[in-house]
């Protein structure tokens, strides 16, 4: 099983309005990553959210991956997620942005997609219906690995089109392409996911038990995709939690029962209103249920698998339940509600000296050896070359000669 963090530009309350603590928090959360290269994480997911104050202002994250891979030479850096409505950006840019952060990572880029987060978002780009993106994920999806691929990419869909023939470039940094992912909001999904072979992106709002009926749907369906996007399949479950993990037992346990935890899930059921809610959930501005933690509610929030807290030792008992579920990755949020920064440093260091070595003992990751099992699905052509063409001088600097 494999770790990584999310970034996702949270900054809730006063701070999410003053530029000084946007740029302090965006800054961080790099510098997250990059001390999670040197101690055993494999992977750094960047969230991508539009117009959602407080909870996300995290929109443009490729400068901010750039930022990190340059500093950075183990740890892979993934788009959870981009979104794919075409009345917000057209395909092949989508397709160019994705082959050059290939590129930019040297080959550590993992293209994490999705339909987007809610009815809020999608209005900034003037999607008025939230159920149209799922036709168009599902159109944009089959296209972007052909893009990479064809040197002469026309396309003429429903909801976008390429009139006449192009070369999307760069292409990636082959061989292959970047692993493809997609979020997995709805339970329907993580079999659809597994069917079209590529990897699943899951959100645990809900105990960890919850979720093993939808990772074995999952599972089942990828042993033989139905239909396979893009030129491997990639096997993987990658869930999202919360951690506390100190070298101090009390510390990490206060944290977890400190007030105003709790206020990210409300901004989660004010913005997300594509997916499912629990019955009991507050919704921002109401404050989050503050129920005066005792140790024995905390005690059950940690074995329903709501998050993980305590000692590294204790912590390593703790995602036995995630393998247990059948997830292949496990990642944490960030920042961490209640936490200072230099105590989610420590947490990083620790956990991944800690916590990773016991269940991820192969530095290669999963992902890299998918990938080095890619083979060409479409032609490099589509159409006849020409031929009168009759190119016989180049620059003396060209990287490559004639012929």
């Amino acid at each position: 099983m494999e770790f990584g963090i999310f970034s996702n530009g949270y900054i809730p309350g006063p701070a999410a309005h003053d530029t000084e603590c946007e740029h302090t928090e965006l800054m961080r959360e790099a510098e997250c990553g990059i001390l999670a290269d040197k101690h055993n994480w494999k992977y750094m997911w960047f969230g991508e959210h539009h117009g959602l104050s407080e909870y996300s202002h995290m929109s443009a994250p490729a400068p901010l991956m750039g930022y990190v891979a340059a500093q950075t030479d183990y740890i892979h850096i993934g788009s959870a997620i981009t979104s794919l409505p075409t009345k917000k950006e057209h395909p092949a840019r989508i397709a160019e942005r994705a082959a050059m952060l290939d590129h930019v990572t040297d080959r550590r880029f993992e293209f994490g997609t999705g339909r987007g987060a809610g009815s809020h978002e999608l209005r900034m780009f003037n999607v008025l219906d939230p159920n149209e993106t799922k036709a168009m994920w599902d159109e944009v999806i089959r296209e972007i690995p052909r893009m990479w691929e064809q040197k002469d990419y026309d396309f003429h869909g429903e909801y976008f089109t390429v009139p006449t023939p192009h070369n999307i470039l760069p292409k990636p940094y082959g061989p292959g392409h970047p692993p493809l992912w997609v979020a997995c909001g709805n339970p329907p999904t993580f079999a659809k996911a597994g069917s079209l072979g590529i990897g699943a992106i899951a959100f645990n709002f809900e105990p960890i038990y919850n979720l093993k009926g939808r990772v074995a749907a999952y599972k089942e369906a990828i042993v033989d995709p139905v239909e396979q996007i893009g030129q491997f399949r990639n096997d993987n479950v990658m869930m999202t939690n919360a951690v506390i993990c100190l070298e101090d037992r009390e510390t990490a346990r206060a944290i977890a029962k400190a007030k105003g935890r709790g206020y990210l899930v409300t901004m989660v059921n004010l913005y997300h209103d594509t997916m499912p809610k629990s019955p009991n959930a507050v919704t921002w501005p109401d404050p989050p249920n503050d129920p005066g933690w005792t140790d024995e509610m905390l005690d059950l929030a940690i074995e329903g698998g709501y998050l993980l807290c305590g000692t590294p030792e204790e912590v390593c008992e703790q995602v036995a339940r995630y393998q247990e579920v059948g997830c292949d990755q496990v990642v944490f949020g960030l920042p961490i509600e209640g936490m200072a920064h230099e105590q989610i440093l420590e947490m990083i260091e620790v956990f991944g000296e800690q916590v990773i070595p016991e269940y991820d003992t192969d530095r290669t990751h999963s992902t890299d050896h998918y990938r080095a099992m890619a083979e060409r699905r479409f032609p490099e052509f589509g159409y006849p070359l020409p031929d009168n063409l009759d190119v016989s001088v180049i620059p003396s600097s060209a990287l490559l000669p004639l012929g």
